[in-house]
């Protein structure tokens, strides 16, 4: 059973970049098919991006698409998300995912990791 960490978010403002990063344990993680989602204060967590195991194919949400970068690097472990010219919208818990069969967009993934907070000031 994969763990998941994240790590990197933290206060913003409007126009600023932040990378986060999910370190994973306990599983192979190119085996796993990963995810950013996000919530934030009373809405519903949200997709934001997704991978494929070795990276090939990407996923964006429309919200993000063309500011948000989303890579992995498979020797360490580990998966990216690259924000640029963050805006306040943006603010939110941040949450990477990840499972063995293909999810994209939908929810039901099987691993989540604990969240990081995004905080993008006007």
């Amino acid at each position: 059973q994969v763990q998941l960490v994240e790590s990197g978010g933290g206060l913003v403002q409007a126009g600023g970049s932040l990378r986060l990063s999910c370190a994973t344990s306990g599983g192979t993680f190119s085996r796993y098919f990963m995810g950013w989602f996000r919530q934030a204060p009373g809405k519903e967590r949200e997709f934001v991006a997704s991978i494929s195991r070795q990276g090939g194919t990407t996923l964006y949400a429309d919200s993000v698409k063309g500011r948000f970068t989303i890579s992995r690097d498979n020797a360490k472990n580990t998966l990216y998300l690259q924000m640029n010219s963050l805006k306040p919208e943006d603010t939110a818990v941040y949450y990477c995912a990840a499972d063995t069969e293909y999810r994209w967009s939908r929810k039901d993934y099987d691993y989540w990791g604990q969240g990081t907070q995004v905080t993008v000031s006007s």
